[in-house]
C-alpha cells in the first residue's frame, strides 16, 4: 500500500468516526416527538406515532417493563402491532428483540414508528382510555429510543372526543404539544384528559392546580381547596422549602374500587372510592399529605439505589422503609401542624399501627430493609401473608416515629426528624446528589443529633429486634398498654394487587367462609354490596361478631356466585397510648414540640453562647 493510499484510508476512517460522533451528538439533542391518538375510547385503544430524528441507521425502542409500582408488569403485553417508515415514507424493518424491545433498521435520516396499544388499567398506577376519560402514566404507553433517552421529548394528543380537555404538569407549547427535557421528565408527568373540573389556588408563592374527575355530588371543591391550603402551607413551612413554582393535584373519586396515590415530581394522582370517603373523610387529607411530601422524600431526597432508573428490570433498594414509611411519618406531622389531625386521633392511629406490626409474625423474621428489597414480590398473594412479610410502609412509619424520638433525646431537644429531613434536603436534593440507603439516613440523623445512633439502625432497621416502644415514648410522657379485644373473624384472607382484582389468599379450614364455599384463588367482586377496598380486613374491621357477610365472587373454577355466612369472633391483642402515671412538665413540653414536628429547643437558641452543645 502506498503512503497516499494509507493516508486516504486514515482520512476515511477519521471521517467515518467523525460522522458517527456527529450522528450520535445530533440524536442526543434532537427532539423525539410523540403523537397519541385517542380514536377508539370504547375499545380502549390508543395509537402512538414516534418521529425519530436523524441518527444511527439501526435504532432500538424500549417499552418499560415497570412503572409507578415496584412490580414487573411488562406493558408490551398490550401492544397489538408495530410498524415503521423512513422519512421518505418507505416501510422499514421492525424486529422485536425481546419482550419490550424493538429494532428499527434503515433509519439514519429519521423515521416514523407507529403502534397500537390496549389501555385499560384504572387507578393512579395505570393507564386507561374509555368513553369517560383518559388517564395516562406515559411510561406505560411510550417507547423510548435507547440511544436518546436523555434527549428532549415532545408529546401531542389527537382525536380527543368533543368537550374533552387536557391537564398535565408538562410544559404547554404554542403548537399544542407538551415538552419535557428528557424521557424521565416526560413520563413523570401524568395526563388527565376528559371533562374534569378544575380549581386553581395560590399559597405561599406557589401555584396549585386542582383537577377532579368525579360525580359532582361526590366531592366539595371548596373543602378540597381549603384542605390543600393547610397541607401545602404546613409542608413547605416544615421543610422551609418550595422546590417548584406550580404543582398539580389530580383526584379521581370513582364509585368502584380505588385506593392510593402516586407521587410525581410536580404533581400527584390520587384515587379514592367515593363511598369510602363518605365513611372516612379524613383519608383524603392523609393520602394527600403523604403524596405531597413525596415531592421531597423520594422525588428529590432520593436513594442512590434507585438511580438511574432501569426500565428493563427490577430496581432494588433497601431504603423504601424511609422513602415510603417515613413519608407517612412526615405526613402525620404535617396534618398535626395544619390542624387536620388532633393529638387523640394521632395517638389512636399510632397505637393501631403498632398493633398491625406486632400482629404480623414476620416482624420477627423480616427486617425493614428486607421488606424494602422484597417490594417486588407484593404482587404475589402468598407474600402478603402475615407469616411471610411485613409492610415497609407500616414499619417504616413507626421507625420514623422512633427515630424522631431517638434524635430528640440524643440531642437534648435540639434536633428532630424535621432537622433530619432538612439536612438531607440541603446535602442531597439541593446538590443533585443521592443518599446511600439506610447509611445515608443514619449519617443525617447523627449529623443533626451529634450522637452515635448505630444501635438504632443495627437493631431495628437492619435487624428484627423487638422495638421497646416504652423506652421511646417515655421521653414524651407516654406509655403503650396492651389489652385484649374481641374482633370479627370472617374466616379468610384476601387482598388486591394495586391494579388487579381482590383475590382470596387463604381460608380457615372448617371456618365459616370455608364452609360457605369460599376457596383460595376466588376473585372477590363485592363485599356486602360494595366494591372491596385494598384489603378485605378493612371491610371486616367494620363488622361485629354475629353480623352477616355477603360476598360476591367469581369462582376460580366456575361462574359468579354469592356466598353468605355469619361472622365469627376471635380475641386479638390491642394497643393504646396513655399518659405515664406522673407526667413531668418537661415531658409535656417535649410532647408539645413532638406533636408540632419541631425541636424542643429552637436551633438558633441551642447554638447561642448560653446553650453550648
Amino acid at each position: 500500500m502506498s503512503a497516499r493510499r494509507a493516508i486516504n484510508g486514515r482520512l476515511l476512517r477519521c471521517f467515518g468516526l467523525c460522522l458517527f460522533l456527529y450522528l450520535m451528538l445530533a440524536s442526543s439533542y434532537a427532539t423525539t416527538s410523540y403523537t397519541i391518538s385517542l380514536e377508539n375510547p370504547d375499545q380502549h385503544l390508543v395509537e402512538v406515532q414516534i418521529l425519530l430524528p436523524e441518527g444511527l441507521a439501526v435504532r432500538e425502542l424500549q417499552l418499560p417493563v415497570w412503572n409507578a409500582l415496584y412490580q414487573i408488569r411488562d406493558f408490551a403485553q398490550y401492544v397489538n402491532w408495530a410498524r415503521a417508515k423512513d422519512r421518505a415514507g418507505h416501510p422499514v424493518s421492525v424486529r422485536k428483540l425481546d419482550g419490550g424491545r424493538w429494532q428499527i433498521t434503515g433509519v439514519h435520516e429519521g423515521a416514523s414508528v407507529e403502534y397500537q396499544m390496549f389501555v385499560d388499567s384504572p387507578g393512579p398506577f395505570g393507564a386507561q382510555l374509555n368513553s369517560h376519560h383518559a388517564f395516562l402514566n406515559l411510561a406505560q404507553i411510550l417507547m423510548y429510543p435507547v440511544d436518546a433517552r436523555g434527549s428532549p421529548m415532545a408529546v401531542r394528543f389527537n382525536q380527543l372526543p368533543k368537550g374533552w380537555h387536557i391537564a398535565t404538569p408538562l410544559t404547554a407549547m404554542p403548537d399544542g404539544s407538551f415538552s419535557a427535557k428528557n424521557y424521565e421528565w416526560l413520563v413523570d408527568s401524568p395526563v388527565e384528559i376528559g371533562t374534569f373540573q378544575e380549581s386553581d389556588l395560590d399559597e405561599g408563592g406557589g401555584r396549585y392546580r386542582v383537577i377532579v374527575d368525579a360525580a359532582s355530588n361526590d366531592y366539595d371543591m371548596e373543602k378540597i381547596s381549603a384542605m390543600l391550603r393547610k397541607i401545602v402551607a404546613g409542608a413547605t413551612s416544615w421543610m422551609d422549602d418550595r422546590p417548584f413554582e406550580s404543582y398539580m393535584f389530580l383526584y379521581h373519586f370513582p364509585r368502584g374500587p380505588a385506593g392510593g396515590g402516586m407521587e410525581h415530581a410536580y404533581s400527584t394522582a390520587i384515587a379514592l372510592n367515593a363511598e369510602g370517603l363518605t365513611r372516612d373523610p379524613g383519608v383524603l387529607a392523609s393520602v394527600t399529605a403523604h403524596e405531597f411530601f413525596h415531592l421531597w422524600n423520594v422525588k428529590r431526597i432520593r436513594p442512590q439505589t434507585l438511580e438511574p432508573v432501569d426500565y428493563t428490570k427490577e430496581n432494588y433498594t433497601r431504603a423504601l422503609w424511609f422513602s415510603e414509611g417515613c413519608t407517612s411519618t412526615a405526613a402525620d406531622i404535617i396534618l398535626l401542624r395544619s390542624g387536620l389531625l388532633d393529638e387523640r386521633h394521632f395517638e389512636q392511629e399510632l397505637a393501631a399501627d403498632i398493633g398491625e406490626l406486632e400482629r404480623r409474625p414476620a416482624h420477627l423474621t423480616q427486617s425493614a430493609e428486607e421488606s424494602s428489597l422484597d417490594a417486588w414480590l407484593e404482587g404475589y398473594p402468598y407474600y402478603r401473608h402475615p407469616e411471610r412479610s411485613i409492610s415497609y410502609y407500616n414499619k417504616g412509619e413507626l421507625l420514623g416515629i422512633t427515630l424522631d424520638l431517638a434524635v430528640r433525646e440524643a440531642s437534648h431537644g435540639q434536633a428532630s426528624l424535621r432537622e433530619v429531613f432538612q439536612w438531607m434536603n440541603q446535602n442531597y436534593a439541593r446538590k443533585g446528589r443521592f443518599f446511600s440507603d439506610s447509611s445515608g439516613v443514619r449519617e443525617a440523623a447523627e449529623s443533626v443529633s451529634q450522637a452515635d445512633l448505630g444501635w438504632f439502625f443495627t437493631n431495628y432497621v437492619e435487624g428484627t429486634d423487638e422495638i421497646p416502644w416504652n423506652d421511646f415514648f417515655r421521653f414524651v410522657g407516654l406509655r403503650l398498654i396492651e389489652g385484649k379485644t374481641a374482633v370479627a373473624e370472617a374466616g379468610f384472607v384476601a387482598s388486591r394487587n394495586f391494579d388487579g382484582p381482590m383475590t382470596v389468599a387463604s381460608t380457615t379450614g372448617g371456618g365459616p367462609a370455608d364452609l360457605a364455599g369460599l376457596q383460595a384463588g376466588d376473585t372477590i367482586l363485592e363485599i356486602n354490596g360494595s366494591a372491596p377496598g385494598q384489603e378485605a380486613s378493612e371491610t371486616i374491621a367494620r363488622l361485629a361478631p354475629g353480623d352477616t357477610i355477603r360476598v360476591k365472587i367469581h369462582a376460580r373454577r366456575g361462574a359468579e356466585r354469592e356466598l353468605k355466612w355469619i361472622v365469627g369472633s376471635r380475641e386479638e391483642t390491642s394497643y393504646e397510648l396513655k399518659d405515664l402515671e406522673n407526667v413531668t412538665a418537661e415531658q409535656r413540653a417535649r410532647r408539645t414540640a413532638w406533636l408540632k414536628g419541631e425541636a424542643e429547643i429552637p436551633r438558633a437558641a441551642a447554638l447561642s453562647p448560653g446553650n453550648p452543645r
